[in-house]
């Protein structure tokens, strides 16, 4: 295969077969209860579901950056939604009501996003102890409040009420509590009454991504959002936000929490679908030429063309260049902005770029069960053991030196291809319609799948 930044569908398995055997995962090996509603055993398992309690993430579950409960449920329901499935609806459902009464919405519109499981206490970030409780990310705590509005559209009273109910409360605390910095941006991290908090994770040395970090783009579309809807007005804060990230050149730094690079595709990815947005809603075609120009073909830097060190790259991005691993929520985001681009320019290679990405992405399922790795370790960035009470652990599936990490987040790297898949089935794909069914084909004619006329 040349090296060129392309993957060909397999026909043996599309991405819808990746898409179900993500959620077939997630839903049959990843999930509990607490208190009478279903929740994550842990955001980070191995490819039997079982909870990877050494792991930083291993004993935490709830609606933060990396647990990601809302944002699991709302693709749960959107799957429901499409195909017509009566569980994944009540699963989905379920989750909510323990995001909603799980303990981590305060009345006043402030969010504890984590649960540490063992011991049942709350925290604000996701290093879930006492000496680190002092930070967390006001952009996230931002997309948490998408997610609720995302969540909403697709689910009846009370519970529909509800969800935006958190949501607006959530939107009012951000606007009254988090201020713009002297470049116009938001702050990577903020302290909990909202002021700004310059420093690290582990609060030992600033933040080199304190001011220009891609979290802060979820608050301008968060705003885009609520005046979109109706509930506010804020097209000319929206203006003068949007024009300081243009100033800025884009404010693509880490997004992840745990990660330090001044340019993460995700960052570029968000700031798409986030500019675009802002775009329309201000009918301004020079903000949205610029965030594709920019934003978009930004993610270009980190295309892999090729397959590296015998393992299965091409067709995928690496996160950037001081963690070089390619992440799957990741390339899942890039894939939806590419699909949203090709929707609105009608541009062709855009929608086989998205498809690229997720053709790639299936080719990293595992085990029995439908897990889809976190991250593709092509170059062995992540270490290939780590030592827990004196026994080795693989980091790397099947232990080997090269490969895909031997771990996921259920409702993140596991899961987030949800999102453009059905979008891309939603919006670009072909329909063919047979008696009792309505068959979907990709923009390069090859079958994804068949579903049933009701």
């Amino acid at each position: 295969m040349p090296d060129r930044f392309y993957r060909a569908a397999r026909h043996d398995y599309t991405i819808v077969d990746s898409l179900n055997d993500s959620l077939r995962f997630t839903t049959r090996r990843c999930l509990t209860t607490y208190q009478g509603n279903l929740c994550a055993t842990s955001t980070f398992v191995d490819p039997e579901g079982i909870p990877a309690i050494w792991h930083e993430f291993g004993e935490l579950e709830g609606v933060g950056w990396a647990a990601n409960v809302v944002g699991g449920a709302h693709e749960i329901l959107w799957f429901a939604c499409f195909f017509n499935h009566p569980r994944m609806r009540a699963i989905g459902v379920s989750l909510l009501y323990h995001a909603l009464e799980g303990g981590f919405f305060r009345e006043d519109g402030f969010v504890i996003p984590y649960r540490d499981i063992p011991s049942d206490k709350r925290y604000l970030n996701y290093l879930h102890k006492p000496e680190y409780d002092h930070w967390f990310c006001p952009g996230s705590t931002a997309h948490i409040a998408l997610q609720l509005l995302w969540a909403a559209d697709l689910v009846s009273e009370p519970l529909k009420s509800q969800l935006t109910e958190i949501s607006l409360l959530i939107s009012d605390w951000l606007w009254n509590h988090v201020k713009r910095l002297e470049n116009g941006w938001y702050p990577r991290r903020c302290q909990p009454d909202g002021s700004p908090a310059p420093f690290n994770a582990m609060g030992s040395a600033p933040d080199p991504q304190f001011d220009h970090s891609g979290d802060g783009t979820y608050l301008l579309w968060l705003w885009v959002e609520l005046t979109r809807r109706g509930f506010k007005d804020y097209r000319k804060e929206i203006r003068a936000i949007a024009e300081a990230y243009r100033d800025l050149g884009g404010a693509f730094g880490s997004i992840n929490h745990d990660t330090y690079d001044d340019h993460e595709n995700v960052a570029y990815s968000v700031g798409f679908r986030c500019l675009s947005r802002a775009a329309q809603l201000l009918r301004d075609t020079a903000l949205y030429d610029w965030a594709l120009a920019v934003c978009l073909h930004g993610l270009e830097k980190f295309e892999m063309k090729q397959d590296r060190n015998g393992v299965a790259t091409q067709g995928l991005l690496y996160m950037e260049d001081s963690w070089d691993t390619s992440y799957l929520w990741e390339n899942a985001e890039a894939a939806l902005a590419y699909f949203e681009a090709a929707a609105t320019t009608r541009i062709q290679s855009y929608e086989i770029k998205g498809l690229t990405i997720l053709r790639a992405a299936a080719l990293h399922h595992h085990g029995d069960y439908g897990f889809l790795t976190e991250g593709v370790d092509w170059n062995n960035h992540n270490g290939q053991w780590r030592m827990v009470n004196g026994k080795q652990i693989p980091i790397h599936v099947g232990g080997v030196v090269y490969g895909d990490v031997n771990y996921t987040q259920p409702f993140l790297n596991n899961m987030h291809i949800t999102a453009p898949t059905l979008y891309y089935l939603e919006t670009l794909a072909r329909r063919i319609q047979e008696k009792q069914s309505i068959r979907y084909l990709d923009g390069e004619e090859n079958g994804l799948t068949t579903v049933p006329l009701l």
